[in-house]
């Protein structure tokens, strides 16, 4: 995720990043400008249909289907966001939980056992760097702390990796309650923290695994397609040769718009727009050792 100042305008305007839509868009740019040049050579000094009302009354056309597309755009924009806004609401459960089980184990054990505290010291980020990467479909064990004593961490990478995670904490919370060091009342309580660690996996899982529908997705691509490919047609006759810049400005709004909305959409991954799950979980890491 990019870190910005959003009061500073001058620099939104002339800053170039690698999620750029502009070098996404180039080559289209470049095949629009020769196609609406050519179909503006070919009404104006070929055909020379300027006297036809009927092609003039494309124009209105482009004016209602603009209205239409405009609506489009801007339920898919809403959606995408709907969807990143809440993959940030699980990360901060996530975070908030993973503080709240470490300040509640640091409270219930009993002092002289550093050992059990040095495991949750490790194994509560190790959930979350293995969220991250299960959401983006690798396994990293360099990211992960390593376990007191000789007991290895070695989730088997074929089966669900966050749920291996989350049942070893489970377990180890249950070994400290038969061995006497965690009474029933105090499992209760810890029971919020470690059910919703498979909550927040679950709801991630949900907005990763379930994108746009695919005929939605495909019908508006080709609303702006066909949209834009027309466009010379109807206001050459009153742009004369600017028609050219025009449709490339205007297929660069409409096509960014569902470039960002197609990049947001799945807000987990490595993207410039996506969230910043790695510092989450080294911010988890951090606050849960001071707290541990």
């Amino acid at each position: 995720m990019i870190n910005y100042n959003p009061k500073e305008w001058f620099t939104f305007i002339f800053r170039i990043h690698k999620a750029d839509t502009v070098r996404k868009l180039f080559p289209m740019f470049i095949a629009l400008s020769v196609y609406s040049g050519l179909i503006a050579w070919l009404e104006l000094e070929v055909w020379k249909l300027s006297s036809n009302s009927e092609i003039k009354n494309i124009s209105l056309m482009h004016g209602l289907l603009g209205f239409v597309i405009s609506l489009l755009l801007v339920f898919r924009t809403n959606t995408a966001y709907d969807r990143w806004w809440e993959g940030r609401r699980q990360w901060g459960t996530l975070v908030n939980s993973s503080r709240n089980l470490a300040l509640k184990l640091n409270a219930m054990l009993p002092p002289g056992n550093e050992a059990a505290k040095a495991w949750f010291r490790a194994m509560i980020p190790n959930y979350a760097f293995s969220l991250k990467n299960h959401l983006r479909k690798t396994y990293l064990p360099e990211e992960m702390d390593q376990l007191p004593g000789n007991e290895a961490l070695a989730p088997d990478q074929q089966k669900h990796i966050p749920n291996q995670l989350a049942g070893m904490i489970m377990n180890k919370i249950m070994e400290l309650h038969r061995a006497g060091q965690l009474s029933g009342d105090q499992l209760i309580i810890l029971n919020n923290e470690l059910q919703s660690f498979t909550e927040i996996c679950g709801a991630c899982e949900r907005i990763k695994n379930t994108p746009i529908p695919f005929s939605y997705s495909v019908f508006i691509k080709k609303f702006i397609f066909f949209y834009i490919m027309t466009m010379p047609f109807g206001y050459v006759f009153s742009l004369g040769y600017l028609i050219i810049p025009m449709i490339v400005f205007i297929f660069f709004v409409l096509a960014s718009l569902e470039l960002i909305a197609e990049e947001i959409e799945d807000p987990f991954g490595r993207d410039a727009n996506d969230l910043p799950t790695d510092t989450i979980c080294n911010n988890i890491r951090i606050h849960v050792g001071e707290i541990l």
